[in-house]
Formats: structure tokens, sequence, C-alpha cells
């Protein structure tokens, strides 16, 4: 079985695939020896670390070999926030997609660059474009931003979750959505896998898990965690000259 086929095999409503978002090879090597069967990044915990602000201000190259130094580092699936595809179109996206190792891909449906929303027929057409190249190559993780967009409107995100599957995708991101009712709603109405975001943790795993969804993921919030606690303990103790790590 390839590592597309698993990876798309793991996204079960109800029993969902749960992927720690890693930025870098050392991180994603981390959620691999902690056990979970798949590997996820975060656009965001990735511009960082390549010195860019979020939203395709990073360089595609540098954001393909970052993908590439992490599917390389690891023996699970690697499914890599891509943005919007940063301009490319749906072959050369694919073409160079697919060197890199990585098997799956999110690709959201508002503009990086100014925040509006794309109409969700021109975004199904380029799913589906995106599909046609790929073949079952790539699973296809299809972002829908109304929710971070201030355009949460529940019935629209059903409509647009109903075409990206139609066009081809193999699973949908309303991301911005913690009320669980809601969750409850769109999982209901959308006829295809559902991931969700874990939030700031208002809520649990169950409690996704309850509600049907199919995959959780967690965004930039493991890093940001991770880079607060060396700002707020190893810089103070190394200013004081203090041994940060005695008791």
């Amino acid at each position: 079985m390839s590592l597309a086929s698993t990876l798309r095999d793991l996204h079960v409503p109800g029993k969902p695939l749960v992927v720690p978002n890693a930025w870098d090879a050392a991180s994603a090597r981390l959620v691999e020896a902690a056990g979970f069967p798949a590997v996820a990044t975060s656009s965001n915990a990735t511009a960082a670390i390549l010195g860019y602000d979020d939203g395709e201000e990073a360089p595609v190259d540098a954001v393909l070999a970052a993908a590439a130094g992490i599917a390389r580092s690891v023996s699970v699936p690697v499914t890599v926030d891509f943005e919007r595809g940063y301009r490319l179109a749906p072959a050369e996206l694919v073409e160079r997609f697919t060197a890199t190792g990585a098997v799956g891909l999110n690709l959201e449906d508002s503009d990086p660059a100014i925040g509006s929303m794309v109409d969700p027929a021109e975004q199904a057409d380029f799913l589906a474009a995106v599909r046609a190249a790929a073949g079952d190559a790539l699973v296809i993780n299809a972002r829908i931003d109304l929710f971070i967009r201030g355009a949460g409107d529940t019935a629209a995100a059903i409509d647009r979750a109903t075409q990206y599957l139609a066009a081809g995708a193999d699973c949908v991101y309303p991301i911005g959505v913690g009320d669980l009712d809601v969750i409850g709603t769109l999982v209901e109405g959308i006829p295809g896998p559902v991931n969700v975001g874990y939030g700031a943790g208002a809520h649990s795993i169950a409690d996704y898990t309850a509600r049907g969804v199919a995959r959780i993921s967690f965004g930039p919030m493991f890093q940001r965690t991770l880079y607060a606690r060396f700002a707020e303990t190893m810089l103070p103790a190394v200013q004081a000259d203090r041994n940060p790590f005695a008791g």
C-alpha cells in the first residue's frame, strides 16, 4: 500500500486521524516516535522557521525543500499545509509537490495575500485540476476559510464542502469552527470526511470524535508553546548567568 493510500484510509469519521503539526525534521521525528500514524505541517510554523510571515510570504522553493526534509526524515505519511498552492498552475504544483515525498496537502479557498474568499466554483475547478494531475498520489484536504474570514455561514460551508468533495478532495477542513453543535451540523451535512482544528483546548479529542470528525490537527500550537517556554525560561536564565537546568 502506498503512503498516500495509507493516509487516505486513516480519515475515518468517528475514529479520527490525530495529527500533531510539525515544522522541521526534528519535530516530525518526535511525532513519529510518539506513535502517531502520520505527520502534518503548519504553514505558519514552517514560515516562522524560514524567517517569513504566514500567507505565502515564504518562497515556494524553500517551502518545498522544507517539506522534502520532513518527508525524508520519517517513515509515516506526511501531509503539508500548502496554503493556496503558491500560485502554481495545477500540473506544476503536482509535479513539484510530489517530488518532495509528501503525500498529502491542504489547499485553502481564500487568497492569502488579501484574505478574500475565492469563488467556490473557481476553487472547485482548481481542486479538480490538481486531482486530475495527481491521480490518487495525493490526499487533498480542502480548507474552507469562511469562519476565519468573518463570513461563517454553516450552509455556505456545507455547499463549498460538497463542491470540493465532488471535485476530488478527500477531506474538507472548515478551519476556525470551535462550537461543537456547529461541528456536528457540518459533519451531518457534508458528504465526506471533515477535519477540525483542536484550538486552544476548550474541547477534547473525545468531544470531536463524538461529533464524527475524521481528522484533528493543531496548526502552530506546539511550536508556539515550545518557543514561548524557551523565551520565558531559558533566555532570562542565560541573561542572568544562571544555569537554566539547575533545580
